[in-house]
């Protein structure tokens, strides 16, 4: 077994989680992160997007195998989505530094075994991880990664919303005995209501998005998505027209993006500074599709199922 860490200073702790043939989940060790499976992709994943796979490698074979021998009731059947950074076969190439360290995890949702072994699969984001070591074994034969959970920042977000520019112009009044409490209600009411605005102008931008790409693709001859993708992302948008972290999260997931670009959004904890980067993103793209007609990704990319659940 051999740990690659992300963070020199806790190389060489802990040991495996694997124990007489089952998947183990837990603390690595004490004071230490949680051991999960990992599987590393060329893209990250965003939480509440559903991600089909088709799972031929031995290797992930048996992973299928040890998830589905735990409890179908419990919450343990998920793996660690890990972008990778340099490299396919990243336990060839030092995996700590050819994975990116911000995942997301998968949750089963549905496994149809093949007749030749593999396994047709449906998961769905999860929860977003930080990855912290890489355990590179025989038993089991895929990546483990050491990971801490990530927490959103939507409660403190909303709290400070736009309480500077609130207080400033309430500077030199006198308050009232109830000042304290109208004037959290009012912070929280306008970090609200900008949350809405932004939101708003991300879905408009991503809108024009997908009708310059699709029109792009067509107008290529390509035998591209076109007014399919559209109509698609009209149902998609619409279905989280109440949910900007959703709607983030959907931008994220389906815009023509760096993999850099994408796992930034993927880092960011809190909402609205993701849409706020997506908004500057959607407005560099837009201007690049109009003046240049050029995607950072293939087109054929976007003929890709996009889904949010």
């Amino acid at each position: 077994m051999v740990r690659q860490s992300l963070q020199r200073s806790q190389r060489d702790r802990g040991r495996r989680r694997h124990r007489g043939g089952q998947l183990c989940f837990g603390p690595y060790a004490a004071g230490m992160g949680e051991l999960i499976p990992l599987f590393p992709l060329g893209t990250p994943l965003f939480p509440g997007v559903v991600l089909p796979l088709q799972i031929f490698e031995p290797r992930y074979r048996r992973l299928m195998r040890d998830l589905m021998a735990l409890p179908e009731s419990g919450d343990r059947r998920f793996f660690g989505v890990v972008a990778i950074r340099q490299g396919w076969e990243v336990e060839q190439v030092a995996p700590a530094e050819a994975l990116y360290d911000i995942g997301c995890t998968a949750r089963l949702q549905a496994v149809r075994p093949q007749p030749d072994g593999a396994f047709r699969i449906v998961t769905v984001g999860g929860d977003r991880f930080r990855l912290l070591d890489v355990v590179v074994g025989e038993d089991p034969p895929y990546l483990q990664g050491e990971v801490e959970w990530l927490a959103d920042e939507e409660a403190a977000e909303e709290a400070a919303g736009d309480s500077d520019g609130i207080t400033a112009a309430t500077a030199g009044s006198r308050p009232g005995p109830d000042a304290a409490g109208s004037l959290e209600d009012v912070v929280a009411s306008v970090a609200r209501e900008s949350m809405q605005v932004l939101a708003r102008g991300v879905r408009t931008l991503f809108t024009r998005y997908v009708a310059e790409v699709a029109g792009l693709s067509v107008g290529r001859g390509d035998a591209g998505p076109g007014e399919a993708v559209n109509a698609e992302t009209a149902v998609l948008v619409k279905a989280v027209a109440d949910d900007p972290t959703a709607l983030s999260y959907l931008v994220a997931s389906a815009a023509l993006l760096t993999t850099e670009d994408r796992q930034a959004l993927l880092a960011e904890s809190a909402t609205r500074r993701r849409l706020a980067a997506e908004s500057r993103l959607l407005r560099r793209e837009l201007t690049m599709l109009t003046t240049l007609g050029a995607v950072p990704a293939p087109l054929h990319e976007f003929a890709t199922p996009m889904t949010v659940n």
